[in-house]
C-alpha cells in the first residue's frame, strides 16, 4: 500500500495536467479569431440569446386569392362602339374614374356618347375589348378587382387540420417577394377535400398592405398551433453543421472579434428560430449573420495567442494558455517550423517531486528497520551496558 502511494500521487498529478492540455487545445481549436477588417468582409452580426416565447407550426404550401365579392366589371346598359379606352391592365382606378368611352346606337349626328365609370377602386386585372369593337349590354368591357385584402389559400393535410381553428394565424411568404413576410387569420375550410392529395384548402385572409400580392402567386405558409413561453432559441441563421452535430458560433466573453465554435442540441424548429435545449446560457450572443463563413475561416486572421496577449496585457502559449513562473512564449525553432512553447518547471511539479521524495525516504526507513534480525541488541542498548 505505502508502494502505491507515490504512484497514485504521480498519476493524479500527470492527469491534472494532461486534463488543462487538452482545454486549453480544444480552446484554440474551436475559436476563430478576426481583426476587424474580417468581421466586416465576412458581414458577422451577433443577437443575444434570451428566453422567448416559441411558435410550434404546421408548414403548408399554397396560392393568393382575389377576395371574389371585391371583383368588379365594367359594362354599358346600351350597346355602342367603343370609342376610347383610357386603361390598361395594371392600372389602378379610383371609384367613380372614367375608364372608357362608348358610341351610342341611338340615332343622332354624331351619335351619342356614354363614358363608362369604375365602379369601385381597384386594380385593372382584365380589358376584353379593342377600340372600335362592338359592346353590348351582356359583355363585360373590363374587370376591376380591389387587392387591399386578399385570400391566402393553404393545403393543409386533413390530419394536420383538426390542430386549426377559426382565428389561426399563419406567417405567409410568397417567392416573388422573398424579403416580406405576411400574417393571415383563419377564416375557414374548403368545401371539400382532394382525394389524391388528401389535403384541405385553409383560406386565410390577409391584409395587403402597399397592393404587393397578386392573385395566383405561390406561398409557403408556416401555421402557428400553439405557443410556449420560456424557451431559449437562436435564429435558424445561425444554426451550423448537420442534423446529428449542430453547433453555433458564440461571442468570446473575454476578447473581442473572437467566436467559439460551441455544440448545441436542438429541439423544434420553427419558420425562424430553432429551440435549443442545451449547450447555450441566456446572455450569450450567437452570430447569426456570417456563420456559415466563420465555419470555412480557420483558426481565423489573428492568432489566438496575439489575441490573448493584447487583451491581457502578457504573454500566453501558442495554444492560449496561461504561461507558469518561468515559461517563455513562442520562439521561431531552427528547422523553419514555426513556434515551440519551451516549459520549466513549474511551482506545482517541485511540490509533487518534493512529496513524492519524502514518500521514498519513509519507505526506504521502514523497510531497513522490518529487515533488522530479531533479538538484535540496538546501538543505545550496547552503550547501557558498556556504562554500567
Amino acid at each position: 500500500m505505502k508502494r502505491i502511494l507515490p504512484i497514485l500521487a504521480f498519476c493524479a498529478a500527470a492527469n491534472l495536467g494532461s486534463a488543462a492540455e487538452k482545454t486549453d487545445n480544444k480552446r484554440a481549436t474551436n475559436t476563430v479569431v478576426l481583426d476587424e477588417t474580417g468581421v466586416k468582409n465576412l458581414r458577422v452580426e451577433t443577437v443575444e440569446v434570451e428566453e422567448t416565447d416559441f411558435e410550434e407550426i404546421i408548414f403548408a404550401l399554397g396560392r393568393i386569392e382575389a377576395i371574389p365579392n371585391k371583383i368588379a366589371a365594367v359594362s354599358s346598359r346600351v350597346p355602342g362602339r367603343i370609342m376610347e379606352l383610357k386603361v390598361i391592365p395594371g392600372d389602378q382606378v379610383v371609384e367613380g374614374q372614367d375608364v372608357a368611352r362608348l358610341e351610342s346606337r341611338q340615332p343622332g349626328d354624331p351619335p351619342p356618347s356614354i363614358l363608362l365609370k369604375a365602379p369601385i377602386a381597384g386594380l385593372v386585372t382584365k380589358v376584353d375589348a379593342r377600340l372600335g369593337d362592338p359592346l353590348e349590354p351582356d359583355k363585360a368591357l373590363l374587370e376591376i378587382t380591389d387587392l387591399t385584402e386578399v385570400y391566402a389559400v393553404a393545403r393543409v393535410p386533413e390530419h394536420q387540420a383538426g390542430s386549426m381553428k377559426p382565428g389561426t394565424v399563419a406567417h405567409i411568404k410568397v417567392a416573388a417577394l422573398p424579403s416580406e413576410r405576411f400574417d393571415g387569420e383563419l377564416l375557414r375550410f374548403g368545401i371539400s377535400a382532394d382525394k389524391q392529395s388528401g389535403t384541405i384548402d385553409a383560406i386565410f385572409r390577409l391584409p395587403n398592405k402597399g397592393g404587393l400580392l397578386r392573385a395566383d402567386m405561390r406561398a409557403e405558409f408556416s401555421i402557428v398551433i400553439s405557443r410556449r413561453e420560456g424557451v431559449m432559441s437562436v435564429p435558424r441563421s445561425a444554426l451550423q453543421g448537420e442534423a446529428s452535430n449542430r453547433f453555433l458560433y458564440v461571442e468570446d466573453f473575454d476578447l473581442k472579434n473572437a467566436f467559439v465554435k460551441t455544440q448545441v442540441e436542438v429541439g423544434q424548429l420553427n419558420d425562424r428560430f430553432a429551440e435549443i435545449t442545451n449547450g447555450l446560457l441566456p446572455g450569450d450572443k450567437v452570430v447569426y449573420q456570417g456563420a456559415y463563413s466563420l465555419a470555412f475561416a480557420g483558426a481565423g486572421s489573428v492568432s489566438l495567442k496575439d489575441a490573448l496577449d493584447a487583451a491581457h496585457g502578457h504573454e500566453h502559449a501558442a495554444d492560449g494558455s496561461e504561461l507558469k513562473p518561468g515559461e517563455k512564449g513562442t520562439a521561431a525553432s531552427d528547422d523553419g517550423h514555426g513556434a515551440e512553447v519551451h516549459a520549466h518547471a513549474s511551482p506545482f511539479w517541485k511540490i509533487i517531486s518534493g512529496v513524492l521524495f519524502v514518500l521514498l525516504l519513509v519507505s526506504i526507513l521502514t523497510k531497513k528497520r522490518d529487515s533488522a534480525p530479531a533479538g538484535a541488541p540496538s546501538k543505545k542498548s550496547a552503550a547501557t551496558k558498556e556504562t554500567r
